[in-house]
């Protein structure tokens, strides 16, 4: 009875260790800083699920803050879906921030434009992007709901364990995609081979034929 509470206990730790370790794998979080210069354009991908939100935020580094910045330092932004469709814009702007969720699986796509100036400036835009669990506003949600932030974490172990659960789907559906690819191209390979054996031999043949007839006709056969 001991052994037995003891190995359901080691098991409830290794399964929350997974979850723990799960958590800090599934945490899509990318903060950096991108160095611009007038007329260069920086462009920054993500692969992101279908319904994920995504949380982006955008600023141009201020080194004197008692200072406005300078027309020079204006930049372009633009976010595109992996079909191209246009999710967030705007021009001549120092910061910002866009959010949405994403409607298809794939590489989005953030570009940020410096508009040619002369004399050329150099400056560096701070970046930081979310998406999945960590997009989510959890300290909104907590006031919202009045819970403690243990119920906060929790829920989080419930997100992340269920992106976790769709990520699992996903990679046995692209697994799947490329067993049939590679049945496909292997029976692809099996034809063609077959098809440059029967080339081979038909060449062979018009050769022995093509030499037959002509040592026939100077009678040495």
């Amino acid at each position: 009875m001991d052994f037995r509470s003891s190995t359901c206990k080691i098991d409830h730790m290794t399964t929350l260790r997974w979850i723990i370790t799960m958590v800090m794998v599934m945490r899509t979080v990318e903060s950096m800083r991108l160095d611009l210069e007038s007329g260069m354009t920086k462009c920054i991908s993500d692969d992101i699920k279908m319904n994920y939100l995504t949380v982006g935020t955008y600023s141009v580094v201020n080194p004197n803050e008692a200072l406005h910045l300078p027309d020079s330092h204006k930049i372009i932004v633009t976010v595109g879906s992996p079909k191209g469709h246009t999710q967030h814009q705007a021009e001549k702007v120092v910061s910002g921030k866009f959010v949405f969720t994403a409607v298809e699986d794939g590489d989005y796509s953030t570009c940020f434009i410096a508009p040619v100036f002369k004399p050329p400036v150099k400056f560096a835009v701070d970046f930081e992007w979310k998406s999945g669990v960590e997009a989510k506003d959890w300290a909104t949600i907590a006031k919202r709901g009045q819970i403690n932030m243990l119920e906060v974490e929790v829920r989080k172990l419930l997100d992340v364990t269920e992106s976790i659960h769709d990520e699992m789907f996903l990679l046995r559906e692209r697994e799947r995609e490329m067993q049939e690819l590679n049945r496909s191209t292997n029976s692809n390979m099996a034809g063609l081979s077959l098809f440059s054996l029967l080339v081979t031999f038909s060449v062979a043949g018009i050769q022995l034929w093509h030499l037959k007839s002509f040592l026939e006709r100077k009678k040495l056969l």
